[in-house]
């Protein structure tokens, strides 16, 4: 199977790697110097144990009219970098390819294909700034995937997995077609593992009700998910947002299968883990706020949701990154 990756970074390379792995035809569309790296000696993945894989027989572009047409592509890149790259996907586009969506947050085609009720067919602002990602991208090529492994990218053409290899995965429309299921096999055959759900959104509301909470509080107050758990006020303000966040998904006929004290307390679990979010602020890159946060405050209009406690952090975060922004800035703390 041809398979392209845009956005070789952490997730992008740790699927490409295991893909090229077993024998897959693997291209990756990157850039800078990990494309560099990747043309020069391929890609090398550091996996949980320590144990090494190293990708030498694949291909690597900037271009995408370069890569040409292929099968499957997988959208690693993060989710307000989708927008400025759609108009190029076409040319990766071939008689059947699918293209699967594995950014964070309230994905661009929420309400298409497969979503009824009165928001049928409502574009998301947050979500797709201008309707760009709409434009070019038919929602009928696309697959939804929620994805739960964290790696990093320790420098250029090296992965490191710190934790996981589950990546969920489902039709817009929940059938279970022939092409989902032909992709979890290609996957579970790379070692991952690829459940195929019917209502792939409400696994990603699963996901994002974490996120829109940690990430944000992680990112203002520089602090990891157990301290952040632990530490009543935040414990408190997490909860609450959550709490104004499941009023929409349940308006949206989305039913959380548990309960906001068991997924804090599953986040605690996790440790002294730095968010995304934080990690972004301290590296001083670009945060992935509408996708996480502005979204669920956008769907809380649609829906009549007040969402004072979402919409005081969506607030601060937003003054902090335009701050970094402004600054071309970072910001971590460091020992005095």
């Amino acid at each position: 199977m041809s398979i392209a990756i845009v956005g070789a970074g952490a997730i992008g390379g740790f699927l490409g790697v295991r893909l090229a792995n077993v024998g897959e035809r693997v291209t990756f569309i990157a850039r800078g110097a990990n494309l560099k790296a990747i043309e020069a000696g391929g890609m090398r993945l550091i996996e949980e144990d320590g144990s090494e894989i190293h990708a030498r027989d694949v291909r690597a572009t900037q271009s995408m009219e370069e890569a040409g047409p292929h099968e499957v592509v997988l959208l690693t890149v993060k989710a307000h970098q989708v927008g400025p790259i759609a108009a190029d996907l076409r040319h990766l586009v071939g008689p059947e390819t699918v293209f699967v969506t594995m950014q964070n947050g309230i994905p661009w085609w929420y309400f298409s294909r497969g979503h009824g009720g009165e928001l049928a067919g409502t574009h998301l602002e947050t979500a797709d700034p201008g309707g760009l990602i709409a434009k070019h991208l038919d929602p009928a090529q696309v697959i939804g995937s929620v994805v739960y492994p964290a790696a990093v990218l320790t420098e250029p053409g090296v992965v490191q997995v710190i934790e996981g290899h589950r990546f969920g995965l489902g039709e817009l429309d929940g059938t279970m077609s022939p092409r989902v299921q032909a992709l979890a096999q290609r996957l579970i055959k790379a070692g991952f593992r690829a459940p195929v759900t019917s209502d792939i959104r409400a696994e990603i509301w699963l996901k994002l009700w974490g996120n829109l909470s940690f990430n944000p509080i992680s990112a203002l107050a520089h602090a990891t998910l157990v301290e952040i758990c632990q530490f009543p006020e935040t414990r408190a303000l997490a909860a609450d947002m959550m709490r104004e966040a499941e009023t929409i998904a349940n308006k949206l006929g989305i039913t959380f299968k548990l309960g906001i004290e068991k997924r804090i307390a599953g986040a605690e679990k996790v440790g002294a883990h730095k968010t995304s979010m934080l990690q972004d602020v301290e590296a001083g890159r670009p945060i992935e706020l509408e996708a996480l946060v502005g979204s669920i405050i956008e769907l809380g209009r649609l829906t009549d949701t007040p969402t004072p406690h979402i919409d005081t952090v969506y607030a601060l975060m937003r003054l902090l990154s335009q701050s970094l922004d402004k600054a071309r800035g970072r910001l971590a703390i460091t020992p005095a």
